[in-house]
C-alpha cells in the first residue's frame, strides 16, 4: 500500500495495478489490457499489468509476465490456460510498487490472486466486466444448473469490488443481476486505435468483383455461428442465382472451426490475423457481420467500422450500442436467420447503400479512441483513490462452488 506519508492521489501521480488472466492471447480483452497499457506509457501514468501465462507476451516496460507453477487448457475454450500463479511473487511485486488501486480484468486465478492482494494491502479494488461467462457457459453447455454456478461464482467474485466499469449500457442490468448495485457500476467509453483500423488499407486485385463478408472473432458456438451458417449458406445461393460471386471470410479460430468449415458454403477459413494483415482483413472486405449475442462490447464491430464496413449486428449485447441501425449497419433479431440473409443479400446487391453505411460508420468511430477511453479509465480509478471515496464492503461470503477456490488463493 501507499507509504502513510505519501501525498495523497491525483490523475498526475496515481499508481494502478492491473491483474489480467488473458495477455498473450488473441481477444479483445487481451487487445484493450494492451492498448491501455501502452496509452499509460505514452502518456507517463503509473499503471503496471501484471499476468501468468507460458505463453508470449510482448515486452513493455510496464508489463510482467511471471512464470506460472502450472498450466493447462481450459475445457471448451483451448485458447485459454487455466494456471496456477506465483501468489506470493505477485505480493511482493505489488508491495513494492505500493498501488492507489488493484484492478482486476479477468475472474480467473490471476484475478483471484489480484483480488487477494487488493485486500491484503488495504486499497480500493476496480474491474472491467470483460465477459459475460454466464451466458458463455449457457451457449456452451447449455445446462440451467451449470450457467446458475457461472452466475453465483461472478456474484461472489465481484462482491468486494469497490467500482465495477460496464463496456456498454447493455450490460448495466446484467450486472445488477449478479448483485453489483448501481452505484458500484461505471460505464466505460469505448475506444480503438483508429489509426489502425481505416479504409486505407483496402487492397483488392483488379477486376476483382467477389463481394465478401467478414466475420472477425472466436469460432464458437456461443458467437452464435450457427445462425450465421444458416444465413450465409441461404444469401450465398440467392447471390449464386442472380449471378453475384460471394465469399465469406472467418478471421478467428475455436473448437468451432472444423463443424462450421463443413456447414457452411463459399467461406474462407484464416485463421487468426494481426497487425497490418488484420487491418487490410477489415478494409478489403465489403460488410461484415458479427451475430454474437453474448459479447459486452464487441471491439471487433468497431474495428470493422473504422475501417470503412457496413455492420450487422445481433440486437443483444453490446455491438447494438455500436451500430446505429440504418445510419451504419443493420441491427436485427439474433435468433432470425431469414432476417440475416435478406440483409447480406440486399446489401451485396446496393454498393452504393453499402458505401454509405460505410462511410458513416467510418465517421462515427474517429471519436471512439483507445486514448479518450484510456482517459475514462485513469480518472474513474483517481476518484476511486480518492480520501473518503471508498464505501465499506460487505464481508465475503462464499458463494457455492466457489468458496474453496477462493480459500486456496488466501492460503498461497
Amino acid at each position: 500500500m501507499p507509504a502513510p506519508h505519501e501525498p495523497s492521489p491525483t490523475p498526475a501521480n496515481l499508481r494502478v495495478l492491473l491483474f489480467t488472466d488473458t495477455l498473450g492471447d488473441v481477444n479483445g480483452v487481451a487487445r484493450f489490457i494492451g492498448d491501455i497499457a501502452a496509452c499509460a506509457r505514452d502518456s507517463g501514468r503509473s499503471l503496471r499489468a501484471v499476468t501468468s501465462t507460458r505463453k508470449r507476451v510482448e515486452p513493455a516496460a510496464n508489463i510482467v509476465n511471471l512464470a506460472p507453477g502450472l498450466a493447462c487448457p481450459m475445457p471448451r475454450y483451448g485458447e485459454l490456460d487455466l494456471v496456477l500463479p506465483p501468489a506470493r511473487q505477485m505480493l511482493a511485486l505489488a508491495r513494492e510498487f505500493a498501488p492507489h488501486v488493484v484492478h482486476v480484468s479477468t475472474p480467473g486465478p490471476v484475478g483471484l490472486v489480484g483480488r487477494w492482494i487488493a485486500r491484503r494491502l488495504g486499497v480500493p479494488l476496480a474491474g472491467v466486466y470483460h465477459t459475460d461467462f454466464p451466458a458463455y457457459v449457457d451457449g456452451l453447455f447449455g445446462d440451467e444448473a451449470l450457467v446458475w454456478g457461472a452466475r453465483a461464482a461472478m456474484t461472489h467474485f465481484y462482491r468486494p469490488f469497490d467500482a465495477v466499469l460496464a463496456r456498454s449500457a447493455a450490460y448495466i442490468p446484467r450486472l445488477n443481476a449478479i448483485e453489483v448495485a448501481h452505484e458500484r457500476v461505471r460505464l466505460l467509453p469505448a475506444g480503438i486505435r483508429t489509426p489502425v483500423f481505416h479504409p486505407r488499407f483496402r487492397e483488392r486485385s483488379p477486376g476483382d468483383e467477389i463481394f465478401r463478408a467478414l466475420y472477425v472473432g472466436r469460432v464458437s458456438v456461443e458467437k452464435n455461428l450457427p445462425l450465421l451458417a444458416r444465413a450465409w449458406n441461404a444469401a450465398h445461393a440467392t447471390l449464386a442465382a442472380r449471378g453475384i460471386a460471394s465469399e465469406l471470410r472467418v478471421v478467428g479460430d475455436g473448437p468451432y472451426r472444423a463443424a462450421i468449415a463443413r456447414a457452411i458454403n463459399g467461406a474462407h477459413f484464416t485463421g487468426y490475423l494481426h497487425g497490418a494483415d488484420l487491418s487490410r482483413a477489415y478494409a478489403s472486405s465489403d460488410l461484415f457481420v458479427f451475430p454474437s449475442r453474448t459479447d459486452t462490447l464487441g471491439q471487433a464491430v468497431m474495428e470493422a467500422q473504422a475501417s470503412g464496413l457496413a455492420a450487422i449486428v445481433s440486437d443483444e449485447g453490446g455491438p447494438r450500442e455500436i451500430v446505429r441501425d440504418g445510419a451504419t449497419g443493420l441491427v436485427l433479431a439474433g435468433s432470425d436467420a431469414s432476417a440475416w440473409a435478406r440483409a447480406i443479400v440486399d446489401l451485396a446487391a446496393d454498393p452504393a447503400r453499402r458505401t454509405r453505411l460505410g462511410a458513416a460508420g467510418h465517421e462515427a468511430m474517429q471519436r471512439r479512441t483507445i486514448e479518450a477511453s484510456f482517459e475514462a479509465f485513469w480518472q474513474t480509478h483517481a476518484m476511486l483513490a480518492s480520501p473518503g471515496a471508498r464505501v465499506e464492503r460487505p464481508a465475503d461470503a462464499p458463494a457455492a462452488g466457489v468458496g474453496l477456490a477462493h480459500a486456496g488463493v488466501a492460503q498461497w
